[in-house]
């Protein structure tokens, strides 16, 4: 807030820590400190809070730089994993003002943080490109970016027999060849209940599994990229991950194949929100239309492989193939259950970071 001028915003946020101090300065005194006060009206900084690496970086480059910046917006973005910055917002959430004003998170983050009461419910009268949004897709407190959906990726080099199903992560023929993302344990929890019998309701019958997949030398990887690199080197094999990522992978030369699973293929909706206590509500709704207008959403399309939230955006037909699903595979999407993730999310965390991962 000091960094930006906004002496009304330091006051509040004073006053909400320390409502009966005294030594507070009087009405004006902090709006005099910094030149210009506050005109709300005139706020031009945007800060996003969302994940680093590639996708901030085609943030940058599809939506900011050519449909943000040019009209003069200032672009912030606070980049960590969501676990922390949907800590942060719950931490933040007794504020009048926090320090987000969009939140990128997934389909189950959401549903949590609305759980939390940290959401925004969305006015898509302020959100133009909106009319334009696959129906369903559409929610109340988020628009979806991109979505795709999880698939087993493999190097046929290391994987003599091409898996068909979340099981063969498991199969004792990969011992040591399986490679998972830690900020990704609900998803791999979720493909080894199914792999286990289980639903997308009950996470339990999968942990023997992953605690064997533990024992037989399972790698576990911080990021996104670091998963990729060990792909790339052949330190890994296998492992599950979006469609999107096996497209850009190849792209790049990693020798990997994509496979649906038989037991389903999950969705991955990635989302924007905007915070409740927001500073700058008027941008976020810029930065919310400005994601769904069809030109980033076609960039997105060919940079990072996900599929566009919106019907007017012009994808290529061989590019749509690669990144879609067959009619087949179509009929085995799944949504996981966001209410029993919600609820269970602490103590699932706890056991992976504890049991898997200690």
């Amino acid at each position: 807030a000091v960094d930006r001028g906004d002496a009304r915003v330091v006051r509040q946020q004073l006053q909400a820590f320390f409502p009966d101090a005294a030594f507070l300065p009087n009405q004006g005194s902090l709006e005099q400190a910094w030149p210009g006060g506050v005109r709300a009206q005139e706020n031009k900084r945007i800060v996003i809070g969302t994940w680093g690496g590639d996708y901030a970086r085609l943030l940058a480059k599809n939506i900011e730089a050519p449909l943000l910046v040019t009209k003069g917006f200032e672009l912030v973005q606070d980049q960590a994993s969501d676990a922390p910055r949907r800590a942060k917002l719950i931490a933040e959430k007794r504020l009048p003002r926090g320090t987000s004003d969009v939140q990128a998170l997934s389909a189950v983050n959401v549903a949590e943080m609305v759980a939390q009461g940290t959401l925004e419910k969305i006015d898509y009268s302020q959100i133009p490109n909106a009319k334009n949004l696959l129906p369903v897709l559409k929610s109340e407190y988020s628009i979806p970016h991109i979505y795709s959906g999880l698939v087993i990726l493999y190097n046929p080099k290391m994987i003599a027999k091409a898996p068909t199903s979340f099981g063969d992560l498991f199969d004792p023929a990969n011992m040591g060849k399986v490679g998972v993302i830690d900020i990704q344990y609900i998803y791999t929890m979720l493909a080894a209940s199914l792999a286990a019998g289980g639903t997308v309701s009950n996470f339990e019958p999968g942990k023997p599994k992953l605690m064997a997949l533990k024992a037989g030398g399972v790698k576990v990887y911080p990021t996104n990229e670091a998963l990729a690199q060990a792909l790339k080197t052949e330190e890994i094999g296998m492992c599950i991950m979006w469609k999107a990522r096996a497209v850009q992978w190849q792209n790049a030369g990693i020798p990997v194949q994509a496979v649906a699973p038989k037991e389903g293929v999950l969705l991955f909706v990635s989302e924007f929100a905007i915070p409740r206590n927001a500073q700058n509500k008027a941008g976020a709704y810029a930065y919310l239309n400005a994601a769904l207008d069809p030109a980033p959403q076609a960039a997105f399309a060919v940079d990072f492989g996900y599929n566009a939230t919106v019907s007017n955006a012009v994808v290529a037909a061989d590019l749509d193939a690669r990144i879609g699903f067959t009619e087949e595979e179509r009929k085995r999407l799944m949504n996981p259950d966001n209410d029993y993730i919600t609820k269970n999310d602490s103590a699932l965390k706890e056991w992976w970071d504890k049991s898997f991962k200690g």
